[in-house]
């Protein structure tokens, strides 16, 4: 069992096939049957052919049977993939010494929240300051409410906020677009048909929109016939509206990415696309849609360049390993260490080891701070 990989290699990897997995139980298999059917309805009722984005909002947000939508195990040991907050509290920890000068009267935001872990971590460390979660899957609310009770759910996002908005690894679930290079040099965008074996890629008989051709031109003449890449308006959208309902406080951003010229380096071919199942990668996106995750890495010169656009500043950027070390690491691991046993000790280490060595998450994951008026 490993963390869910991160993405920054020059190629996405390989995978494992589906075939070579051990199909899932009736149950599963009954209820991603049912998500199939609306997902084929939706591709016919739209003349056989949707985009991508739209097959990945479906997947994994469809209500009630969507992958982050219903109850299945997601997260740890029993899931599909492992984050941060789930190997110790380091980053609970760290982060809290990161937030805590500088919080507003209303608090932390925290978009998503997985099983509540890296809630708990922080409001633990900070128990007098507003904890809010936005969580769309009544299921992850269950979880969250279940191991932090003291944090209070938001039913919809704000229009005004004085504090911290904090997402850890959302920006990769967010639905993007996968673009194509064709034959004749032109970009197209690859979308999903149905047939008889289920779903697969379809370019669009449509010529790429502006808002997904701009991004991609200054790269487009290095690419090979047949290069793969992402764009993901939703996570430029998602950011636009942050900046603006932020009256004064930060943005945290923690997720695996690159900036733009490694993001769209032309050895990077097959672009950053992956699913995962049972902590398995594998090489087809369209698997028991409903039962596996879907995630692309998060291109983070878009991000800062929409964040300026949009009046914020940035404050920090760099890889998770360096933010660590120069966020209170150091004193986190002292505290930590002295109040551990041999075992504790033993976990603790590996703790460190995976968020900051280069080939596990020190390096393929980015931290992005930004900050908007004075600090609270």
């Amino acid at each position: 069992m490993q963390p869910k990989p991160r993405g920054v290699v020059t190629q996405s990897p390989a995978g494992r096939k589906a075939s070579s997995l051990p199909p899932p139980d009736p149950a599963a298999q009954a209820h991603s049957l049912a998500l199939q059917e609306e997902i084929r309805a939706r591709i016919i009722a739209a003349g056989g052919w949707i985009s991508f984005a739209e097959y990945m909002e479906m997947a994994l947000y469809a209500p009630g049977k969507g992958y982050y939508m219903a109850g299945q195990q997601r997260f740890g040991a029993a899931g599909d993939f492992i984050t941060a907050p789930e190997l110790g509290s380091v980053l609970g920890r760290v982060l809290a010494r990161t937030l805590a000068p500088g919080l507003g009267h209303d608090g932390i935001l925290e978009f998503g929240g997985g099983s509540g872990a890296l809630a708990a971590q922080i409001h633990a460390a900070l128990p007098q300051v507003p904890y809010h979660l936005l969580e769309p899957s009544p299921d992850l609310q269950a979880q969250q409410r279940a191991r932090c009770p003291t944090v209070q759910h938001l039913r919809e996002f704000p229009s005004e906020w004085q504090g911290v908005f904090l997402a850890n690894e959302v920006l990769d679930a967010m639905s993007v677009a996968v673009v194509e290079k064709m034959p004749d040099g032109s970009l197209r965008e690859m979308g999903v048909m149905a047939d008889a074996n289920g779903f697969a890629w379809a370019p669009s008989p449509q010529p790429l929109p502006a808002p997904l051709l701009q991004p991609l031109r200054p790269y487009l003449a290095d690419w090979p016939v047949g290069y793969r890449t992402e764009v993901c308006p939703a996570a430029t959208a998602w950011l636009q509206s942050l900046a603006e309902r932020l009256q004064r406080g930060r943005i945290l951003l923690i997720d695996y990415g690159q900036e733009a010229a490694a993001y769209y380096h032309p050895q990077r071919y097959r672009g950053s696309l992956r699913a995962y199942h049972r902590h398995h990668l594998l090489e087809e996106p369209f698997y028991w849609p409903g039962l596996c995750d879907l995630t692309a890495d998060v291109n983070f010169s878009t991000l800062m360049e929409t964040a300026v656009a949009s009046g914020m500043r940035i404050v920090w950027y760099g890889p998770l390993a360096r933010f660590l070390v120069s966020h209170g690491l150091p004193e986190v691991y002292a505290e930590l260490q002295a109040q551990a046993g041999a075992e504790q000790r033993l976990a603790l280490n590996n703790e460190i080891k995976k968020l900051t060595l280069p080939q596990e998450m020190g390096e393929r994951f980015q931290v992005l701070i930004l900050e908007k008026g004075k600090e609270a």
